[in-house]
């Protein structure tokens, strides 16, 4: 029975941790998309802004304006380039959680398992258990009744 025991609190422990790496996963989802969206802020900062420059054709604009202009796009699109690499190394930690999230989930469900088939085996024991005492029962009622037999016909 202790053994059905320490696989119920391994069942639990396993329970636990599956619902700790369900969290992370999600933590990390967040994470991601929230990185995503920073990336998504910067490219439509980037081009709402070549936009806004693009519009008047006709003006001219001073070549100390046009290089700081320029200038902030190269910053603006190496701080895109930047976010990607953070969306990416998110996108590795995300699938690193789920990986953790399946091997918790089959943890969990081959204790369960073990469990079950311990429960199952400890019921079929009890059952024979419960069947030999009946037998033996039966056994010395019938040795009792043959026995009283023997000697009423003496």
């Amino acid at each position: 029975m202790s053994n059905l025991n320490a696989l119920m609190v391994a069942v639990e422990v396993a329970s636990r941790k599956r619902d700790d790496a369900r969290r992370a996963l999600q933590d990390t989802q967040a994470a991601q998309q929230a990185a995503r969206d920073q990336l998504d802020q910067l490219e439509g900062y980037a081009r709402e802004t070549e936009g806004r420059w693009g519009t008047r054709p006709d003006t001219v604009r001073q070549p100390e304006v046009m290089y700081h202009h320029y200038q902030f796009m190269d910053r603006l699109a190496h701080a895109a380039s930047l976010q990607g690499n953070v969306v990416g190394d998110h996108a590795h930690r995300v699938e690193v959680a789920r990986q953790a999230l399946l091997d918790a989930e089959l943890r969990l469900a081959s204790l369960r398992k073990v469990l079950e088939r311990r429960r199952l085996e400890l019921a079929l024991q009890q059952l024979r258990r419960e069947q030999k005492q009946t037998d033996e029962r039966a056994a010395l009622q019938y040795r009792n009744t043959l026995q009283s037999a023997a000697s009423q016909e003496h």
